[in-house]
């Protein structure tokens, strides 16, 4: 079993800054790749930076610039350094690892969840 618990979400005002982070721990043999994806009110959860255990990284058009993803291998920790937050960045921030568990195959966990909220 892994666990992926987030922390860092919080109420923020435009332009701000807020750094996410996901620890996972667990059965885990390796971490293929970890990341962040958003739910806003009314949208589908949308993937906005991913990272992979090599160092590359990926982000969506949207946060591309204001957004950096980075991993502290070592820790199975992920971090998202958010600047330059807007109100359409408010939602619900999940983590995303790909983990390749002890005894079994690849597997996707998500974690439950920090609200950021970005408003005057």
């Amino acid at each position: 079993q892994v666990q992926l618990v987030e922390s860092g979400g919080g109420l923020v005002q435009p332009g701000g800054s807020l750094r996410l982070s996901c620890a996972a721990s667990g059965n885990i043999f390796s971490i293929n790749a970890m990341g962040w994806s958003r739910q806003a009110p009314g949208k589908q959860r949308e993937l906005v930076a991913s990272t992979t255990s090599g160092g590359s990284t990926h982000y969506a058009d949207s946060v591309k610039g204001r957004f950096t993803i980075s991993r502290e291998n070592a820790k199975d920790t992920v971090y998202l350094q958010m600047n330059s937050l807007k109100p359409e960045d408010t939602a619900v921030y999940y983590c995303i690892t790909d983990i390749h568990p002890y005894g079994g195959s690849r597997t996707r966990y998500w974690g439950q969840g920090t609200q950021v909220t970005v408003s005057s």
